[in-house]
């Protein structure tokens, strides 16, 4: 019996075996993989003005979290930073393989060398290089598939980032960050010894070109990296260059690892396939502005543009007391509005968004909408067409969103009037702000105290700048300009607008304006206005742009998809 009961657990068994060897073995390698062990090495020092913003973004990635180990380094602190790490940390590290803070609360809180923060000394790259390659030697030993080399002040807005970079399968990659102007977290080319040099491929890469959209092998990328160390020729990997004394590049740790992965052959890529996020640009040692101030300038520079873009910076509800704003004023005006169309909900919420970056108190008007127009309200405000006005571009009439903003800028002057506002700011609802707006709008208006100006252009579409003339520093007389969307009208300014009667000879209100400062080139027009002495000055650079140009993803523009208006439906809503 016992010898029965035994072969027939083996053929139990051997049935068993063939089953789980059909069930598995089989469609083994059709089985979805885990995804890569990621390690993340933050080195932080007095980042508490970014660390809620970055935190945030990096709580949202997508990337499965047991995957990953972050581990924080922070010293020569002075401010909270190390106290929001661990708050996040109490908060969410048990989501994660593992978190570690290594914290030097001891130290001094400024380098040997060093008289301010934004100078980078020998001793701080000395330091930093230790603890990128101690950062790289711990990841080593956690067995980790890849390092990510994450400065604490990059927001990744994509948050699929971690995601699409491992499944590029490149040794070193890096997400292209936006930030001011044209600084990004790459180069395109160097010189002999690793020194920076001008490429012009990097303005199309920086632009995501239609043919330049990718992943491209540069030489060097930084603040956001991720290291693959599964193969051997990572073990090489160093800050440290594999021939010191034959090197005399910078000594950057960001340079150095660069020099050292191009000597061994592995090559380094910066990804553009998506708007993977922000990093601040690096305060300018030559600046007036301290260093603190100076930092967070920049960190609103790129909030601000993040926010125009549809992007803005990721803010976790348990972070969001580390967040300060400033308190709102009207920057030297006696008032500021804001035309939005009612229908337009998105656009008034990013533009709140943005006064409350920048502490601005704005009050919001609620635009003209042609479409809900009808001929006796046309008829009780007196509105007639420009006889035989066409469009210089497109040789058409006018159309009815065309004449919606003309009806609500003209709104916005006659309540300038009504409550006699000596200086007024006028913006429309899609403005993307200049870095330093407030800094530089404050700049101009002290440089104009001694100058009699009816209208200053923020913001404007520059048609025949050749010929312009600066009246100051950082102003301008402009010529034939396009474009309302932002402005400073005094209360002369706004008189002499309206007693211009311009609605009896109604044509787009940026074809007004140059037309009543006498810089319109159309000889016709500007008959029907024999007053034409508006004094007008521009900011320049200007100060205020469109969030979005014709053609670009996202771009709409209420007048222009408006349907011309041949004429009015008596009684009804112009549904032309």
């Amino acid at each position: 019996m016992g010898s029965s009961f035994i072969s027939h657990m083996l053929v139990i068994i051997a049935i068993c075996g063939g089953f789980f060897t059909t069930s598995f073995g089989e469609y083994f390698d059709r089985m979805p993989p885990k995804a890569p062990t990621v390690g993340i090495s933050v080195l932080v020092r007095n980042k508490a003005h970014t660390l809620p913003y970055f935190l945030s973004s990096l709580l949202k990635q997508t990337y499965p979290k047991k995957r990953i180990y972050i581990r924080f380094y922070c010293d020569h602190t002075s401010d909270n930073s190390l106290d929001i790490i661990k708050h996040w940390v109490g908060e969410y590290g048990s989501l994660y393989h593992a978190t570690y803070i290594v914290a030097d609360v001891t130290g001094p809180a400024k380098y040997r060398d060093e008289s301010t923060t934004v100078i980078w000394t020998l001793a701080r790259f000395e330091h930093v290089i230790e603890l990128r390659e101690d950062a790289l030697e711990f990841a080593r030993s956690k067995w980790a598939d890849y390092v990510f080399m994450l400065d604490a002040d990059v927001f990744l807005t994509e948050s699929d980032t971690l995601r699409l970079l491992t499944e590029q399968r490149r040794a070193i990659v890096a997400p292209m960050l936006h930030s001011e102007g044209t600084y990004s977290n790459f180069w395109c080319a160097v010189q002999d010894e690793f020194f920076y040099k001008r490429c012009d491929a990097y303005y199309s890469m920086l632009e995501r070109a239609p043919e330049y959209v990718g992943c491209h092998s540069v030489p060097l990328v930084h603040s956001a990296v991720l290291i693959s160390l599964r193969n051997k020729a990572s073990d090489q990997l160093s800050y440290h260059p594999p021939n010191e004394e034959e090197y005399y590049g910078p000594y950057d740790d960001t340079v150095l690892f660069a020099y050292t992965a191009t000597y061994i052959g592995m090559l380094l890529h910066i990804c553009n396939h998506r708007v993977y996020g922000y990093v601040p640009k690096p305060a300018d040692t030559s600046s007036k502005l301290n260093s603190d101030l100076l930092e967070r300038e920049h960190l609103l520079n790129v909030k601000l543009q993040a926010i125009a873009r549809g992007t803005p910076l990721p803010i976790i509800p348990e972070l969001q007391k580390y967040v300060t704003y400033p308190p709102k004023d009207t920057l030297n005006c006696s008032k500021i509005f804001m035309i939005n169309l009612e229908r337009r909900v998105e656009r008034k919420q990013m533009m709140e968004t943005s006064f409350r970056e920048l502490g601005l108190d704005v009050e919001v008007l609620k635009a003209v909408d042609a479409t809900e127009l009808t001929q006796p309200e046309l008829l009780n405000l007196e509105v007639k067409l420009m006889p035989n006005y066409e469009d210089p571009y497109h040789k058409r009439p006018m159309k009815a969103g065309e004449i919606g903003c003309f009806l609500s800028h003209y709104a916005v002057w006659k309540m300038i009037i009504l409550f006699g506002h000596n200086l007024t700011m006028v913006l429309e609802d899609d403005v993307r702000f200049a870095p330093f707006f407030r800094l530089r709008l404050n700049g101009i208006l002290k440089e104009l105290s001694g100058h009699d100006f009816d209208l200053l252009y923020l913001g404007r579409k520059i048609l025949m700048d050749s010929g312009e003339r600066p009246v100051t520093a950082h102003t301008t007389k402009p010529l034939y300009s396009y474009w309302t969307i932002g402005y400073i009208l005094t209360l002369r300014g706004a008189q002499k607008l309206v007693d211009g009667k311009p609605l009896q000879n109604m044509l787009p209100v940026d074809e007004y304006l140059p037309i009543m400062f006498d810089q319109h080139p159309n000889e016709t027009w500007k008959a029907h206005f024999p007053r034409r002495d508006l004094r007008a000055l521009s900011a320049s650079p200007l100060l205020v742009h469109p969030t979005h140009y014709s053609g670009m993803p996202g771009y709409l523009s209420d007048t222009e998809d408006s349907p011309v208006v041949l004429a009015m439906p008596e009684g009804s809503r112009t549904e032309l």
